[in-house]
């Protein structure tokens, strides 16, 4: 079982930068690929980026690509989503996810476990 809390969410202005946190409780983190998601009002989740358990490999989004980089410390036992020159599009409601799998997952329902969420909102 794996619990995740997510972090780091706010309102920022277009062109800003902000750091989203999750947080995982429960054992064998590591052995977990981690991944992002986001779901705009009236829109389905979608995938935002994903790393796997040793964090030697990552994916994105092509919509966030350049701007936004996943990463975690497993010794923290959390993953990281820096999202730097963010747009009005990119406002959402960003979660995180937990695969247990060794490859990075692009599919929500390849995923096991769920955060509640954090609002992103971007004004222009």
């Amino acid at each position: 079982q794996v619990q995740l809390v997510e972090s780091g969410g706010g309102l920022v202005q277009a062109g800003d930068s902000l750091r989203l946190s999750c947080a995982a409780s429960g054992r064998s983190f590591s052995m977990y690929a981690m991944g992002w998601f986001r779901q705009a009002p009236g829109k389905e989740r979608e995938f935002v980026a994903v790393i796997t358990w040793s964090g030697g490999s990552t994916n994105s989004a092509d919509s966030v690509k350049g701007r936004f980089t996943i990463s975690r410390d497993n010794a923290k036992n959390t993953v990281y989503l820096q999202m730097n020159s963010l747009k009005p599009e990119d406002t959402a409601v960003y979660y995180c996810a937990a695969a247990r799998t060794f490859t990075a997952p692009t599919k929500s329902y390849e995923y096991d476990y769920w955060g509640q969420g954090t609002q992103v909102t971007v004004s222009s």
